[in-house]
């Protein structure tokens, strides 16, 4: 299903139409302030594991993250960070970052790394973090690349459609994308350093 919503107003109906396909164990592909991603619900291993097979990677050693609605409920995924470092996440959040930070007990053992992180997304954009807050749960989530091209990103939610429509059950089309993804900053050692400089500029 290509499904259209408002990027600035989006429609509660077809909100609650998405999160029931995720609560469902649907996977589907949304806008987020960068490139369009792969989305499922945290809580559905089998779910994950389809997501991995149609990125064609090993769930073991996917990169993926944990979009969530705001920072509040932080501490149910990862460990205790100082205050300095949640003063950088609250001042870049909503933003084009992603957060890596080191994954508690809570976060399913199917979705962290061997390093046993975990990255953190709030997105400032109105459809993504609507359905995360009707789900009442962080999604994961993973980039939509160029199948002919890894190093770039569709940025067209009907050209995406073609190509994944057989594969996820539904695709927002919530206007076009960003072909550059987010800035990814590793705080999982107590320092943040920049690994992937992306649409979102860090400023120390």
């Amino acid at each position: 299903m290509l499904l259209h919503i408002h990027p600035e107003n989006p429609e509660e109906r077809k909100i609650k139409i998405v999160t029931e396909c995720l609560k469902d164990g649907g996977i589907v592909i949304y806008p987020t302030d960068t490139v369009y991603s792969l989305g499922c619900d945290i809580n559905n291993h089998q779910a994950i594991e389809k997501m991995s097979r149609i990125k064609n990677i090993d769930v073991k050693s996917a990169n993926y993250s944990l979009v969530c609605y705001d920072l509040s409920h932080l501490s149910d995924f990862v460990f205790s960070i100082d205050t300095p470092l949640y003063r950088v996440m609250k001042k870049s959040l909503p933003g084009a970052f992603t957060f890596i930070l080191k994954a508690n007990s809570n976060v399913p053992k199917i979705f962290k790394s061997k390093k046993k992180t975990v990255g953190i997304r709030v997105p400032d954009n109105k459809i993504c973090r609507m359905i995360v807050k009707e789900l009442g749960n962080p999604i994961t989530s993973t980039s939509i690349h160029d199948i002919y091209d890894y190093d770039d990103y569709i940025t067209d939610a009907e050209e995406i459609y073609k190509l994944f429509e057989k594969r996820v059950d539904i695709v927002i089309d919530g206007g076009y994308g960003h072909r550059t993804p987010s800035t990814v900053l590793d705080c999982s050692d107590g320092e943040i350093n920049v690994v992937r400089q992306g649409l979102g500029i860090f400023e120390a």
